[in-house]
């Protein structure tokens, strides 16, 4: 009897099944180190409450000598960013690059006392946050999300067209909890997974944001801001983004590929030891952008990120849990001249819809209404990912680790093509790892009627 050729149905199903088997392990990965994240308010309070707390006071010490008690105390380190008190009973916090470490450094805001310091790159939620976009490993493990953040996109849309209703409810919109075994582990997972799809697709796009290669291309397309805001002032060729990086967020997604302004002019830069990229040497005090900061209502939390070179600038910058409330300066290091000022109404309507979308992701921009939420789509996904396991356990081929059994009673699926055609042009990662299996399997194949036909010649 000749066996039925599989249709799309079968196919979907593979591609779900080994979009799962790469993804499941990352998904639970992300969904751990994305719940330390979401609650590091509550955490760093917790684990931190000393260097983080201070009994509030009536007059604070000035930035300058704040920075001077720091600089006493770290001889040989260097303060690249100030991070004034969000409120009046937290501490003034710096980071020194000191010994080939990056601390930061806690200050008594009214005493100028050191509380404390902290690795900045060793700290739980640093740790939390580095596991989460890169692995530890750099643009390697960087790219290894992204690509099992767009074969994610594809199990969720496999999963919904496998999950597809075809005349029952009963375990398409409720699980049976009266049933045992195998089906009970399939409703769990097909019913949570359907329940959260549109929520974790917009958690996985939304992450795939900061993503160094998707990520990249779709804010050089989207993230765009009129030459004009930049004409009255020198631009170097180092982008905002530069004061980004794994373990500690800076400016805003939307301004990471701005271009950063110079301070002076090239007859300042002379009149300053002829060397525009020798150190910095400000005129203007810290105390003095602290005080722009508060003039332009930055939103308290914001950091100040000081020049390292002679042409660098002052940054100013809130990353704002409402994106609202964003905010990115630039000012000059000689004469405080606030060279770019930009806010979230400057941004593109796909940034502002982005910049939500990040804040959403990271349980922010509600709350604890919002880390509720996100806490659900973790375990949602942490469920979705042993169910999966579970139910190919019991399927798989008896006593073999290999792919459960196709079949071939069911309908087709044209358009499904199209739609994975789609996916693989979107996320062009996903789409060259889609076109290495093609071809394995293809070559396989191949390979396999040879050796069939040649040993049966034989």
């Amino acid at each position: 009897m000749k066996q039925p050729k599989p249709n799309f149905y079968n196919l979907a199903w593979r591609w779900h099944f080994y979009a799962g088997l790469f993804v499941a392990p990352f998904m639970v990965m992300l969904a751990l180190t994305g719940i330390i994240y979401l609650f590091k308010p509550q955490l760093d309070s917790l684990m931190y409450s000393s260097l983080l707390n201070v009994p509030a006071g009536h007059h604070t010490v000035p930035a300058d000598d704040l920075l001077q008690k720091v600089k006493s105390a770290y001889p040989r380190g260097q303060v690249t960013q100030y991070l004034p008190p969000a409120n009046a009973e937290r501490s003034a916090q710096f980071v020194v690059k000191n010994a080939g470490h990056e601390l930061n450094v806690f200050v008594d805001p009214y005493h100028g006392d050191i509380l404390g310091e902290q690795d900045a790159k060793q700290n739980l939620q640093a740790l939390a946050r580095a596991i989460h976009g890169e692995l530890m490993i750099g643009t390697v493990g960087d790219r290894l999300i992204e690509l099992a953040a767009g074969w994610g996109v594809v199990l969720v849309v496999s999963g919904v067209f496998l999950w597809w209703p075809r005349g029952q409810a009963a375990g398409i919109l409720w699980p049976r909890l009266n049933s045992r075994g195998r089906v009970l582990w399939r409703d769990l997972h097909a019913v949570t997974g359907f329940w959260g799809a549109a929520l974790l697709l917009v958690m996985l796009l939304s992450g795939m944001t900061w993503t160094g290669f998707w990520g990249k291309q779709y804010a050089q397309v989207w993230n765009v801001f009129p030459a004009a805001m930049w004409n009255n002032v020198p631009t170097s060729d180092v982008e905002a983004g530069s004061l980004n990086n794994a373990a500690r967020q800076t400016v805003p997604w939307a301004m990471e590929n701005t271009p950063m302004p110079m301070s002076g002019d090239h007859a300042e830069h002379m009149a300053h030891g002829g060397m525009q990229h020798g150190p910095a040497a400000p005129i203007i005090s810290l105390q003095d952008v602290q005080n722009i900061a508060v003039e332009r209502k930055v939103e308290p939390g914001y950091s100040i990120t000081l020049p390292t070179t002679a042409t660098g600038v002052f940054t100013i910058a809130v990353f704002a849990d409402d994106p609202r409330n964003d905010a990115t300066l630039h000012v000059d290091q000689y004469t405080g001249k606030v060279l770019a000022d930009v806010r979230f109404e400057h941004y593109g309507a796909v940034a502002r819809a982005t910049e939500i979308g990040v804040m959403l992701h990271e349980g922010k921009m509600f709350g604890t209404f919002n880390q509720i939420v996100v806490l659900l789509i973790c375990l949602m996904i942490l469920l979705s990912a042993a169910s999966g396991v579970v139910i190919w356990w019991k399927r798989r081929p008896q006593g073999k680790f290999g792919v459960p059994p196709l079949r071939h009673d069911l309908p087709k699926w044209k358009t499904g093509v199209a739609i994975m055609l789609v996916l693989a042009v979107v996320f062009p990662l996903v789409g060259a790892s889609l076109v290495v299996w093609l071809l394995d399997r293809l070559l396989l194949s191949r390979l396999g009627r040879q050796t069939e036909s040649a040993s049966t010649s034989s």
